[in-house]
């Protein structure tokens, strides 16, 4: 056990909230994990969560902790948080929720807003991007309440998202931080601030800026544990509560990628690469890169929506085997598909998935639709598993490509989370499909290690991020690509996935029309 103070990192995901006592070598000494109802859905497509629920889940998860660990709460020098992104909830005066939250997964539209006016409406019309600023518009939240729910958004003191509603909780504090600020909502991103007066964001969701908590960059103090929140979590009253970020934002530096040319894969409900860049850009047009969980700095991200989201599908639909084997084993489903994998071979036997589940902004756009192309006889579920695994590699191979076209930096590692890093077939696939080096980070949860180090940074426990993910970070297994496996994968990925998405965009622009 370290003899070091202890950071403790709450991280409310998708699946579970999770509490998380970390040393300052980056040492997960305790855990604990509550799984939680990702939301309820009321309409077909709505996605919506009780805020308090996420809050008895937090208290539960640290009383649970404390009755389960050795450490003494003495040792504990700090909290920070992280969370999923773009989960929103409007508060009242006094802090209370005024409807569910609407959680990030949900999919309903504004459609037939006022368009942007003006000089940005006529720029936007001049380089052709008025579809996706009516497409930010449409799947803003904030439009839909406004019109839907319009004595609700009377009484909003506050519009949060999930980060500053259990940060208020936790404080008191109607802030949050700067690097939880990813949603659909007036930010501006090269600025890492509330867009100015004259930005277009206004326009295209209405609100009061007096709306909005004030925001604190990561690793400034957001406040300290009320003695409410004390009582109901666990958590000495007055440690300070430090900023981080989002989820993905944490995982990037928990994976210790702070130089532009490491990227960061996540394998979770949404698959993404990252690289963290001192300078702002914008890997497609218009799409901002996120906020990093380093001060003053972004992330380059490529996101495939719903990426590992279709393990949890092809398990519910194909998975019925491996669901009753987990029954009797005792051994997770997701662990029993790793045979799956080795029962086909690497390709597919020319099996190929294009993962777009979900339409995009810009890239793939509005009319984006999944395809599965090269069916013949010889295919079984096994092939489908690992035609899933490769696409969704092959969609974020294309992101790195294109991420180095626009930084004029090359990416030469990967450190990949999430839950799919945890199969040691899909780490090689990794490897192969992009020709380089797959390496897991010496803990799952990577996110909370990212917070930990927004919090040992902030807490002066490092001095400074270079030395903090030195020390907190570190490389667990690597898997090296195979030559000739990599070579089947380049042929298909340049003659067949790289052509596929341009071949099939009208026919997807039909689809929308024909069934939208």
């Amino acid at each position: 056990m370290s003899d070091s103070p202890y950071i403790l990192a709450i991280d409310n995901g998708t699946q579970s909230v999770r509490a998380l006592l970390f040393d300052l070598h980056g040492n997960l000494v305790d855990k604990v994990r509550v799984l939680i109802e990702p939301y309820f859905s009321h309409k077909p497509g709505w996605a919506e969560q009780k805020p308090e629920y996420f809050w008895e889940s937090v208290c539960r998860a640290c009383q649970l902790l404390w009755e389960k660990t050795t450490i003494p709460k003495t040792a504990i020098a700090g909290v920070t948080l992280t969370t999923q992104r773009g989960t929103v909830i409007n508060v009242d005066k006094n802090g209370q929720p005024l409807r569910p939250a609407i959680i990030w997964l949900d999919q309903r539209r504004t459609e037939g807003q006022t368009p942007v006016s003006g000089a940005w409406g006529l720029l936007f019309r001049m380089v052709r991007m008025s579809e996706t600023v009516a497409y930010f518009q449409a799947e803003a939240e904030a439009n839909w309440i406004r019109a839907h729910q319009p004595d609700i958004w009377a009484q909003t003191h506050k519009y949060l998202l999930l980060s500053g509603y259990l940060t208020y909780r936790l404080t008191g504090n109607l802030v949050d931080s700067t690097g939880c600020q990813v949603g659909y909502i007036p930010f501006d991103y090269k600025k890492l601030a509330w867009a100015g007066a004259r930005d277009w964001k206004w326009q295209a969701v209405p609100m009061d800026k007096a709306l909005l908590p004030d925001l604190i960059p990561p690793t400034g103090e957001l406040g300290r544990i009320t003695p409410e929140a004390a009582e109901a979590t666990g958590i000495p009253v007055g440690l300070p509560v430090i900023a981080a970020a989002a989820d993905k934002a944490c995982e990037v530096i928990g994976s210790g990628c702070l130089e532009p040319h490491i990227g960061s894969l996540s394998y979770g409900t949404t698959a993404t690469i990252n690289t963290t860049h001192r300078r702002y850009i914008e890997v497609i047009p218009l799409i901002p890169p996120f906020p990093s969980a380093v001060p003053g700095a972004y992330n380059l991200e490529i996101q495939i929506y719903r990426g590992y989201w279709m393990v949890s599908w092809f398990k519910q639909e194909f998975g019925h085997h491996e669901v009753q084997q987990s029954e009797i084993t005792g051994i997770e489903p997701e662990a029993l598909f790793d045979d799956l994998l080795k029962a086909a071979p690497p390709g597919s036997e020319g099996l190929i998935l294009q993962p777009y589940w979900s339409p995009g902004v810009k890239v793939p756009g509005p009319e984006a639709r999944g395809a599965v192309i090269g069916f013949s006889d010889v295919h079984t579920r096994a092939h489908l598993y690992r035609a899933i695994l490769e696409g969704v590699a092959y969609a974020l191979r294309e992101g790195k490509e294109r991420s180095e076209k626009r930084s004029g930096v090359k990416i030469t590692e990967l450190r990949v989370s999430g839950g799919g890093s945890q199969s040691d077939t899909a780490m090689q696939i990794t490897a192969d499909i992009f020709g380089l080096p797959a390496a897991r980070a010496h803990t799952y949860e990577t996110s909370g290690l990212g917070a930990a180090i927004d919090a040992a940074v902030g807490l002066k426990l490092h001095p400074d991020f270079t030395t903090a993910i030195r020390e907190m970070t570190r490389i667990g297994q690597v898997f090296e690509p195979n030559p000739t496996t990599q070579a089947v994968y380049e042929d298909l990925y340049r003659r067949i996935y790289k052509r596929l998405y341009a071949r099939l965009q009208s026919l997807y622009e039909e689809i929308r029309q024909i069934a939208p």
